[in-house]
């Protein structure tokens, strides 16, 4: 639209004139920021070679151009104090009425725009994104002003949030404009400016207002602020009465004095604390970024693509700058001239390059820096240089008023003062919401600070340490000091960038740090400070970063248990080598632990730690957990509703989500690894973005039963998610993202498919169903391919189940392993033959398989808690990992097959390293075992994992005397010390007994029809005695083969006591599950009493050391105390609210300790069988027993003072006071018994997964 004939024959009658006076260059500043001209027009007019010449090409380029370029124009002279100029313009304006508008116009958009071009109003940008919450808001407030008169509005924020442009946009209302402010809008850009450049401004703004008046209302300008203020004043009360004034960009109080004319006023600014400084005045404040959305949207806008087709770097600029409207804009407005610079431009961003980021004169500032620069120059000296100390603080990082009383050694009230002053200024930021207040850069003002102060980072790191050494200089921060977690997070990084590497040693390798570090963040913020700092630390240091990371990598699960444990206790089980184990004995010795129990390992040669790390990270069985693709992180799922995202090196938590209703079942990161989609019992499909942790879609309609399994296609060229689920024949879906239902419906089950799995290629897609076959289907057609009957490689019979849980596809998509039972089978994909039959001899279900993708290895998850590796190219089992403590439900290696990742119902996650893996030649040993001590020398039978009955010496871990393999199951042990032998019991009842050291087979005891539980020989170790599941006890003269049968029982006899060590008394007790105590006379064989004792199972049994009672404990959850004079019961001691499985009376008969299956230790008198105390703790979450499982064994210390139990873990407890001493973790759980010495200093047990500890009392 060309510009109207009246207003071109003004320019042209003018035109001498204006090319005489004009300075092109200012004039064109704004016209730029009203998007009237371009940054090439103005290019074209700058090269000129003079400056009359530069006025005529911009005068010819506004003859070319329409009405709106010329009000800018005129606008443009009246802000530049060109009056002379633009008041013969005025009369030819566009859209003026020359007989006393005073306000009246057309109801049209033009006439709206016409009235702010001619207030001053600067012109939507060229590229915008409406902010409708913050705009209406904006509005709200002005629509109040209808009804006061004098009455303010401010928006205040941080430098580039977009104050203005949306305090421009407010007004760009019709309906605001016509009912509320119909003499007009009028705009004064203020900024930092004296007296003189104030009363200019003024001049201007009268000069304006009185064009709109007859010629005799015209006045000479005022010559002082105060003239100036009163014709103001004048002007908006009786001239334009129902007018808006808009003060763009205030800073100081002082200047909206001069503006304090009882006139409606908005103003922008910098300065919160100025909405204090008039009354009545209300405010909305501009958050510092626009949402991901938006942003994208205004660089979209700018380079003119589609916001989806925008590249990575994009979503990386915004944030990078946390969505900065100025920083987005100006980032824009350069990749409209040059669209190939996404990379650099965020390269300058990440290096503070501030200067480099720089447009035209759309902005009051040339470049970032200089808008960061003008907010600090206005603080007070003192508090400039008080403000740069904030260049040591983190983005992200919120921090308390106390963390700065310590850096400034100010008093709390004089610290609140000066940030507030901070906040006020827009310089900081504050979170309120919380107990306390805490403060905060963001990380445009941040990145700006460490750009400025480059050269002072080491001092200012070195400040921060030096004041926190002088204020805590007594002791380290406690539990009511509000900084203590900033400074236990962040004192390694302050030591750090100091460069103060030998304070920095000292405390990463102190326990106590850990202690302390750990027990309020957790180990994985430690395992990262090894991590990183690792690299800067010298070859000696660099070793012990590497021992203190490997020790907190295989503890951290312990670490995070409440009550915490004794830091010290856990690394006494480090190798002796290592720094961690020695630090750890120097304190357990220290003379502040007198009295404290501390216990080492002696046989550590013998224990193999696999695992790399284990983690901790929900509460309730993990389902699911996976690598995303390039191995950075773990993503993991399960019975708590959550999914989680961690750190895959040190276990550190970067995202958590509440993510389904019910249990989430099944979690798979994209081929990108932007994605995570998960699966649960709710039937719902979702989609996750992972950087914002958003959720992108849910898929909710589609199946009716719980949703068992999700995977992503490998490659991202066309992204497909495939789901199965319960259903009945709707089961397996594919699923486009874009699309908000399903692709395709794969047919062929009719029962629930438990698992689905792409072929390398995306060609196919395996899926796994409980009608006992996988089918492939073409993934392109959605066709079914093939059909492997699996279920007719295990079962001779139709009508038994075969559940195939799981397959996988190798490397070379050429075959398929698929899970049923206890086997896995390899299939060749093309012929559907059957190449390798994987069954296990273990009594468990293989739950999940996984082919590793970089070799031939092939992974097993148990039901039993075990892990397979087998080699599919060799046909043969490589490797068990043995550490998880209940049934292993999924497993994965690697894209590299460097690492095995392993999730479990116990709630932990570990990591294997394969490498490491393959060449474990630990052998181990079961449960039921006998334990010889004879001064310091430690002699341990036990039965192996390769069902051998191996003898070894406890101090050294050599073998004294190993079996050969047998056919039939080792169940149980003992040893003899005169004549040295050992005796072994097999399931099918036989009992051999053979010469130590040599294993000459001394006896076979044929007798026992099924499986021999407990010996125990007697008569100088010319008699053994045996009891059985087949309800009898043997009495053996073993040599002579000699047997007396004890029957009687009607059921399993699982143990059983002598009443006396004495060779003239030769009864014996023993209990069954039959809930009866039978006495016997083991040399006629008769049965002296018969008690039918408790209702429910025996369980356990024991004789006081006086002999004069005994004790028994029950599955009816009650102890009863016997005498053995008479035979009657004396007390039924109740309290226990589960199975009691232990007892124990102390050496001097007088307390009995008794242990259930929830973890719980009373302890009774026998005098009266009264309570005297409960041993018991918090457990670390509701699902854990207080003893991490069933008590199975009791033993008090000769002195009764400390009583030691077994179950998930060992415990020490102080008798008197019922209180933990001590506790050990094994590697694994599940403890039967524990063997202890003489003098209560050494103690043996075996774990379930075959680990023996021999510990020892550090003294």
């Amino acid at each position: 639209m060309a510009l109207q004939e009246r207003t071109r024959r003004s320019l042209l009658r003018l035109r001498h004139q204006l090319e005489q006076d004009i300075k092109p260059q200012d004039l064109m500043d704004h016209m730029i920021s009203d998007g009237v001209i371009t940054v090439d027009e103005e290019e074209k007019v700058r090269i000129k070679p003079t400056r009359k010449d530069q006025a005529a090409a911009l005068i010819e380029l506004l003859l070319r151009k329409d009405d709106r370029s010329f009000i800018s124009f005129y606008n443009a002279l009246v802000k530049e104090t060109y009056y002379d100029l633009a008041k013969p313009l005025y009369q030819d304006l566009p859209g003026v009425s020359f007989n006393g508008r005073k306000g009246s116009f057309d109801s049209s958009e033009t006439s709206v725009q016409i009235m702010l071009s001619e207030g001053g109003v600067p012109q939507r940008p060229v590229v915008f994104v409406s902010r409708p919450e913050l705009l209406n808001q904006v509005r709200m407030k002005l629509d109040l002003l209808q009804k006061d008169a004098g009455g303010w509005v401010t928006v205040f924020g941080m430098a580039g949030s977009g104050k203005s442009v949306l305090a421009a946009e407010a007004v760009r209302d019709q309906r605001l404009i016509e009912e509320c402010f119909p003499n007009g809008i009028h705009w004064l850009s203020i900024g930092q400016l004296d007296k003189s450049d104030l009363l200019v401004k003024i001049q201007s703004l009268c000069f304006r207002l009185e064009q709109n008046l007859d010629s005799q209302s015209q006045q000479r300008p005022p010559t002082s602020l105060d003239e100036a203020k009163e014709r103001l004043r004048f002007l908006m009360l009786r001239r334009f009465p129902r007018s808006l004034l808009i003060l763009d960009d205030i800073w100081d109080s002082s200047v909206l004095k001069v503006f304090d004319i009882h006139c409606r006023i908005l103003l922008t600014t910098r300065n919160r604390s100025l909405t204090d400084s008039v009354s009545g005045m209300s405010s909305v404040e501009v958050e510092s970024g626009l949402d991901d959305r938006k942003a994208l949207e205004i660089l979209a806008l700018y380079t003119k693509m589609n916001q989806n087709a925008l590249p990575v770097e994009a979503r990386d600029i915004v944030k990078e700058c946390k969505g900065s409207p100025l920083v987005v804009s100006l980032i824009g407005a350069l990749l409209k001239d040059k669209p190939n610079r996404w990379d650099y431009y965020l390269r300058q961003l990440r290096q503070k390059q501030f200067k480099r980021i720089r447009k035209s004169s759309s902005y009051d500032y040339d470049a970032l820096d200089q808008a960061m620069a003008a907010s600090i120059e206005v603080l007070p000296d003192e508090h400039r240089e008080l403000y740069k100390d904030l260049t040591v603080l983190q983005k992200d990082v919120k921090i308390p008023a106390k963390i700065l009383c310590v850096l400034w050694d100010l008093e709390p009230e004089e610290v609140e003062d000066i940030l507030q002053e901070f906040v006020n200024k827009s310089l900081l930021f504050v979170d309120n919401n919380s107990r306390l207040n805490l403060y905060y850069l963001h990380d445009l003002q941040l990145d700006f600070l460490v750009e400025q102060n480059r050269d002072q980072i080491e001092s200012l790191h070195s400040k921060v340490v030096n004041q926190y050494n002088h204020h805590y200089r007594e002791a380290a921060p406690t539990s009511g000091d509000e900084g203590r977690l900033y400074w236990i997070r962040f004192l390694t990084y302050h030591l750090a960038k100091a460069q103060m590497f030998q304070e920095l040693y000292s405390l990463m390798f102190s326990l106590d740090w850990v202690r302390m570090k750990a027990k309020v963040m957790g180990p994985a913020p430690l395992i990262n400070d090894y991590m990183e700092y690792g690299p800067i630390l010298d070859k000696e240091n660099s070793e012990v970063c590497s021992q203190f990371q490997e020790f907190l990598s295989l503890n951290g699960h312990h670490l995070e248990q409440r009550p915490f444990p004794d830091v010290v206790q856990l690394a006494l089980s480090q190798p002796h080598s290592s720094a961690v184990y020695r630090q750890a004995r120097e304190q357990a010795l220290h003379p502040a632990n007198a009295g404290k129990l501390y216990f080492e390992l002696i046989n550590k040669r013998s224990i193999e730690n696999l695992s790399r790390l284990v983690i901790h990270p929900h509460l309730g069985s993990i389902y699911s957990a996976c690598f995303s693709h390039d191995g950075t992180k773990i993503a993991s799922c399960g019975a708590s509703k959550t999914l989680k995202v961690f750190k895959s090196t040190s276990g550190e938590k970067l995202i958590e989500i509440q993510a389904h209703d019910e249990e989430v079942l099944c979690c798979t990161f994209s081929p990108d690894d932007h994605l995570l989609a998960t699966c649960s019992s709710d039937r719902k499909v979702k989609v996750w973005n992972i950087q914002q942790g958003k959720l992108l879609r849910t898929f909710e309609e589609e199946h009716e039963e719980q949703v068992n399994h999700c995977e992503f296609t490998n490659m991202s060229q066309r992204l497909l998610l495939a789901t199965c689920s319960n259903d009945s024949i709707l089961n397996v879906k594919l699923w486009n993202l874009n699309k908000p239902s399903s692709q395709n419906t794969m047919f062929g089950h009719f029962e629930p498919v438990n698992h689905c799995c792409f072929s390398p290629d995306d060609a196919y897609l395996s899926t796994s169903s409980n009608d006992g076959t996988v089918k492939l289907f073409q993934v392109s057609a959605a066709n079914e391919w093939k059909t492997i009957d699996v279920k007719s490689f295990l079962s001779e019979s139709d009508d038994e189940d075969v559940l195939v849980k799981c397959s996988t596809w190798t490397a070379d998509g050429k075959r398929i392993i698929c899970a049923a039972r206890n086997a896995a089978l390899v299939f060749d994909v093309q012929t559907s033959d059957m190449l390798l039959d994987i069954k296990t001899n273990r009594l468990s279900t293989v739950q999940y398989c996984h082919a590793c993708p970089a070799s031939n290895l092939l992974a097993l998850a148990f039901s039993n808690y075990a892990i397979e590796l087998w080699d599919l190219e060799e046909k043969k089992k490589r490797a068990d990992c043995s550490g998880h403590l209940s049934w292993v439900q999924q497993v994965q290696f690697s894209k590299d097959g460097s690492q095995l990742l392993s999730c479990s119902d116990d709630q932990t996650i570990r990591l294997w390293e394969t490498e490491k893996v393959h060449t474990s030649s630990a052998v181990s040993l079961k449960r039921d075992s006998d334990v010889l001590f004879d001064g310091e020398e430690i002699i341990v039978s036990a039965a192996d994992n390769c069902n051998r009955l191996q003898v070894r010496d406890g101090r050294t871990g050599s073998v004294l005397f190993q079996s050969q393999e047998l056919p039939f199951r080792i169940r149980s042990t003992c040893m003899c010390r005169n004549p040295s032998a050992v005796v072994l019991g097999q399931e099918n009842g036989n009992v051999q007994v053979l010469a130590l050291p040599s294993g000459k087979l001394l006896a076979t005891l044929l007798g026992h029809t099924k499986t021999v539980l407990h010996f125990q020989f007697c008569q100088n170790g010319q008699t053994l005695i045996t009891s059985s599941e087949d309800t009898t006890i043997r009495v053996w003269k073993w040599k002579s083969g000699e047997c007396k049968v004890l029957q009687g029982h009607k059921e399993q006899v699982r143990c059983f006591s002598l009443l006396s060590d004495s060779a003239n008394d030769s009864r014996l007790l023993s209990w069954s599950f039959d809930g009866t105590v039978k006495v016997w006379d083991i040399e006629s064989g008769e049965k002296l009493q018969d008690i039918k004792a408790h209702q429910g199972a025996i369980l356990s049994c024991h004789v006081s050391p006086d002999r004069c009672l005994f004790a028994t404990t029950s599955a009816d959850k009650t102890t009863k105390l016997w005498s053995c004079e008479s035979w009657q019961c004396v007390f039924t001691l109740r309290g226990h609210q589960d199975c009691v499985r232990s007892c124990r009376f102390s050496w001097d008969s007088k307390r009995l300790a008794t242990g259930d299956d929830n973890g719980e230790i009373r302890i009774w008198s026998v005098k009266d069988g009264s309570l005297l105390k409960v041993c018991s703790q918090e457990s670390k979450d509701a699902t854990d027993s207080v003893h991490g499982g069933w008590v199975t064994d009791l033993h008090f210390s000769p002195n009764n003072s400390v009583l030691v139990s077994t179950g998930g873990y060992i415990k020490w407890w102080d008798v008197a006071r019922g209180e933990s001493l001590q506790t050990f973790y094994p590697t694994g759980s599940a403890l039967k018994k524990i063997h202890v010495s003489p003098d209560f200093s050494t103690f043996v047990t075996i774990d379930n997964i075959g680990i023996l500890y021999i510990l020892k009392r550090v003294a």
